[in-house]
């Protein structure tokens, strides 16, 4: 039977370089509306980005971010999948109080495993996941244990990202052809909460706050959702869509990223 799936749009400013990530979230939470009859429930208000160091944009976006954690920590009472479009993540807490076990697959070119004294450029996205992973305090919860975690389309990783990932022996996915089967080993056994940064994607294929070359192309993305919706989903959020290639740009529709998760989007 098809579970019931809880969306939400987080449009929000948390250390965005513009404001395309926050008008891309909202234009995955209308896709997905048109989709299903579930209606987004939409949190944060869309702002200038501030372009500054990570402790200012934590600060500035601390307050919204609560408001989403008390959202997606409600979803489970429903038995209900949580789909959520955000332009960075702070549901990780949430997810290791309700699913202790839970694997947290990072869909990603990047690592996000820096912390405020291993980053280089102090930039909060480059956090996202270090902080739930309890390797510095965000004020926003931790409670994941790095051994929960699988790293895919990852081509972009810091040498302190790096020693981390082999202190832990995370495994490092990489993006290519193999790499659904290499994921259905990987995520084998416990249930799943699959972020996915759109820059795992191969540049130009969506806009994106960050380009990094190679990287997976619509089809793998789809394989990649295939094996995924063999296993447990407990949640799914999108992030880092842009909703044009620059500021003032024509809209870019999200329709063929959904369509290539439509496997999870239908578990």
């Amino acid at each position: 039977m098809t579970r019931p799936t809880a969306h939400t749009v987080f449009q929000g400013r948390v250390g965005d370089r513009n404001a395309l990530g926050m008008a891309g979230a909202q234009a995955i939470g209308a896709a997905l509306a048109r989709q299903s009859s579930t209606v987004p429930v939409p949190f944060g208000t869309s702002q200038p980005a501030l372009n500054a160091g990570w402790r200012t944009e934590l600060a500035a976006a601390r307050p919204a971010l609560g408001q989403l954690q008390a959202r997606i920590d409600a979803v489970p009472a429903g038995g209900a999948v949580s789909i959520a479009a955000t332009g960075r993540c702070a549901t990780l807490p949430v997810v290791a109080r309700h699913h202790p076990g839970a694997c947290i697959l990072w869909l990603d070119a990047h690592g996000d495993l820096n912390t405020p004294e291993t980053s280089g450029s102090g930039d909060l996205g480059g956090m996202a996941l270090s902080g739930p992973a309890g390797l510095w305090k965000t004020g926003l919860g931790a409670g994941l244990c790095p051994g929960q975690i699988v790293l895919a389309g990852r081509r972009d990783l810091d040498p302190a990202e790096r020693d981390l990932t082999q202190r832990h022996a995370i495994p490092v996915i990489p993006p290519g052809a193999d790499m659904a089967a290499a994921l259905r080993s990987a995520i084998a056994g416990p249930p799943l909460y699959v972020h996915l940064d759109c820059d795992a994607l191969r540049p130009g294929i969506v806009p994106t706050e960050y380009a990094v070359e190679g990287g997976l192309s619509l089809d793998e993305l789809n394989a990649c959702a295939r094996v995924i919706a063999e296993h447990r989903l407990l949640g799914l959020e999108i992030a880092e869509f842009q909703a044009a290639w620059k500021e003032g740009g024509r809209p870019v529709s999200p329709g063929p990223l959904l369509e290539a998760l439509t496997p999870l989007l239908q578990a």
